[in-house]
């Protein structure tokens, strides 16, 4: 008897392996599975596995199209239990998908009963909808009961499922596909499926067909909710070629009320009084209707659309979206570019034809095609099914006419085989040795009803062998003739395109392929309405707008502990540019600022100025300005405002700064100024040629004026024959102009001089 010492631990099963080895080859295994049994379509017929067991499942059901439908829990029910062991809601949003015509081209599947809209509504639970098969998806599965395809057990041995589905229809391009596997993805468009044929029977005509033969006859993207693709022919003939890019996707704007051709294919309606509003009848493919107004309304909420008054949505079966403009001057262009730009009205839908092709000897292979290579794929997979078919049928009629020539034979010997039967008792042997029967033959002659004994029969029997040795014959010289099959594989794809030509209600073409005009120059200032307004800046950093030009030296009000910092007038299209003391340069949008009525908000609040951080200088920017850049040691440089923008709240560094060097001096350059007067703390003058100040966009500058002592008191620019001039201060207000001063004019970085007689004590120009 054994003991327990004898009996095999658990342990021993354990094997030592490094851990890296062992999790690496465990996730290649995951990762096969997912790229081949999971995410990327099959190239033959364009399905995933879960869609595939769907379909099959149903045709297992009898759910033909002529059928009554079923409840989609029997579906569901029958595809987990059967053949796809994963969660319900999985298999259930994989069949709605396949019922909902805004989502597949050509659907494969009937809905009954609440399968989502195109608003973003989830489908109705599976207990309450009910589906059926469409004539599509049963084009795509013609040919199973006919050896086209191999058949494969099911994850428990109990069942068998097809590998693939041999029917004609060209699903892969018609419907496209997406999935994300692991390491790589897929992302194929669904296209027209007349334009498909077209291409491939060129294709088959003629082998050595150029890519851009077949781009003239296969335009590119057909969604099903329309839209236009407005890339340029290049852009998407290299996206095809490669098998790799992007489409631009815009809604149609279209409107059928309209009085003229001209307006309804802009979308514009006319109103009473002059007005016009926009209408947006197809949006682009996986948009949400429902999020797209949000970000319509959201827009118009957050003003970055001031020039849209409403949006309102009208649909029914048919999309209908209503924009109206905030006056009859908005130009219509504008507002559509504009929409472009901050909705998903325009979106982008990338191609990654990335298939699993079945190589001989390789198994299923995941591969990224250019269209011509696909469709030669696609061709050849339809020839082995062909072929395959053929055989198939060939070994049915060989089998009948076993039995055909062995009914004749016993018709032509009625009386004998009669008299061997009721007289022996094993008459199959007998019958086989005296007649040369096969033991099929003698087996279904002995299985004989007595009605078949009838003369007629045996007429119908010769009629059934030459019809059968006539049919042999064809698919035997089919069989032997690449050229016949061909032949007969252009045959079916041409009874095939009347189905779905231009003129039929499924097979007109939806998407526009035209490439778009240039766009209307974009820019946020074009939306804002232009008004005048006075910006007030505090030196504590509170700032705000008050509407109008008023008088600079207006007596504002300010919190108590502070002052007046800058006053500057200003329209509330500009940008308005701080400079830090630090160097730092930050930009606000005059029409972003908060009113007067207070004292306004603290700038702080909206950019990251250090709390420590002095604000030197407010500068409205204009296009092509020059200003002048000093620090206070005596160093800087020009720089365009044009440079100076920021677009984040943190600002763009400028002018980089040592030690405890600040920003001191932010002046304009006029455009007839030609030189530079600098002047230090020790109240010496400089003046030299502004030729001598290089134009940066960032760093410390060149030396203005050397010290031994302090540093730079203030800059300016000035033309030098108009002379130097200065504010003389007091109730006056006196302007003072010194003309003689050619003695200050030295080269830049000189220690300079004494200013002239008169010069503020302040040292400030």
């Amino acid at each position: 008897m054994a003991t327990i010492e004898d009996e095999k631990e658990p342990v021993d099963s354990i094997v030592d392996a490094p851990f890296d080895s062992a999790l690496s080859q465990r996730y290649l295994v995951y990762a096969l599975s997912t790229i081949t049994a999971r995410s990327l379509p099959d190239l033959r017929d364009g399905l995933k596995p879960v869609h595939r067991r769907l379909l099959w499942a149903m045709r297992q059901l009898k759910l033909t199209p002529d059928s009554v439908f079923k409840k989609s829990a029997r579906v569901v029910g029958d595809v987990i239990g059967k053949y796809h062991p994963h969660g319900d809601v999985a298999v259930y949003d994989a069949m709605v998908r396949l019922a909902q015509p805004f989502t597949l081209r050509y659907p494969l599947v009937e809905g009954q009963g609440n399968f989502g809209n195109v608003d973003g509504d989830n489908a109705a639970a599976y207990r309450y909808t009910e589906c059926r098969l469409t004539k599509t998806a049963m084009t795509l599965m013609e040919g199973l009961d006919e050896g086209t395809v191999d058949f494969i057990p099911t994850y428990n041995n109990e069942d068998e499922e097809p590998e693939i589905f041999p029917g004609i229809f060209p699903n892969l391009l018609a419907n496209g596909s997406s999935g994300i596997a692991v390491g790589m993805a897929t992302s194929i468009p669904s296209h027209n499926v007349a334009e498909i044929i077209d291409a491939t029977l060129e294709l088959i005509d003629n082998p050595h067909v150029e890519h851009a033969r077949l781009m003239e006859l296969m335009q590119g993207p057909d969604f099903a909710t329309g839209g236009l693709i407005v890339d340029s022919p290049q852009s998407i003939h290299n996206a095809y070629e490669t098998g790799r890019g992007s489409f631009r996707v815009r809604g149609r704007f279209h409107a059928g009320e309209a009085e003229n051709e001209d307006d309804r294919n802009a979308g514009i309606e006319r109103q009473k009084g002059g007005g016009y509003q926009l209408v947006i009848s197809e949006i682009p493919y996986q948009v949400p209707k429902g999020k797209l107004i949000e970000q319509i309304a959201a827009a118009i909420g957050d003003k970055k659309l001031p020039i849209l008054e409403d949006v309102r949505d009208e649909s029914d079966e048919q999309i209908r979206i209503v924009l109206i403009p905030k006056s009859r001057n908005v130009d219509p262009e504008l507002l559509k570019e504009s929409l472009y730009k901050l909705t998903d009205l325009e979106t982008r839908f990338g191609l990654n034809l990335n298939v699993l092709d079945a190589q001989p000897g390789l198994g299923r292979t995941p591969m990224v095609m250019g269209l011509k290579e696909l469709l030669e794929h696609w061709v050849r997979a339809q020839i082995d099914i062909l072929q395959r078919r053929t055989q198939h049928r060939l070994d049915k009629i060989a089998a009948r006419l076993e039995l055909v020539e062995g009914y004749i034979i016993a018709f032509l010997n009625l009386d004998r085989v009669i008299q061997i039967i009721r007289t022996e008792d094993e008459p199959k042997p007998i019958m086989m040795a005296e007649f040369g029967l096969t033991d099929r033959q003698a087996e279904a002659i002995l299985n004989m009803r007595l009605r078949s004994l009838r003369k007629l029969e045996e007429m119908q029997l010769r009629q059934e062998k030459d019809e059968l040795l006539k049919e042999q014959e064809d698919l035997e010289k089919l069989l032997a003739s690449p050229a016949r099959q061909r032949t007969r594989l252009k045959r079916d794809l041409t009874n095939l395109r009347k189905d779905y030509a231009e003129d039929t209600a499924i097979g007109a073409r939806r998407t526009t392929i035209a490439e778009a005009a240039p766009a209307v120059e974009f820019s946020m200032d074009a939306m804002i309405e232009k008004e005048p307004v006075t910006v007030i800046l505090s030196q504590k950093g509170w700032i705000r707008a008050a509407k109008g030009h008023l008088p600079l030296d207006s007596d504002f009000k300010y919190k108590e502990g502070d002052e007046a910092g800058f006053v500057i007038h200003a329209q509330t299209t500009d940008k308005l540019l701080l400079a830090g003391d630090d160097g730092r340069f930050f930009t606000v949008g005059a029409d972003k600022l908060p009113g007067a009525r207070g004292f306004g908000e603290p700038v702080r609040n909206t950019l990251d100025i250090d709390a420590e951080v002095q604000i030197t200088a407010l500068v409205v920017h204009e296009k092509g300005k020059q200003l002048l850049l000093a620090s206070s040691i005596g160093k800087g440089f020009a720089a365009m405002t044009d440079e100076l923008l920021a677009e984040t709240r943190k600002g763009r560094q400028v002018v980089n700064l040592k030690g405890d060097a600040k920003l001191a001096v932010v002046r304009e350059i006029a455009p007839e100024h030609d030189h530079i007067a600098v002047v230090g703390d020790n109240r010496k003058l400089v003046i030299f040629a502004l030729d001598e100040l290089p134009m940066m966009t960032r760093g410390q500058g060149v030396t203005l004026q050397r010290y031994r002592d302090g540093g730079l008191s203030d800059a300016t620019t000035l033309k030098l024959e108009d002379g130097l001039s200065w504010t003389m201060g007091g109730e006056t207000g006196r302007t003072r102009t010194e003309p003689e001063i050619h003695m200050w004019k030295v080269a830049r970085g000189a220690a300079g001089r004494m200013p002239p007689t008169g010069f503020p004590k302040d040292n400030r120009f």
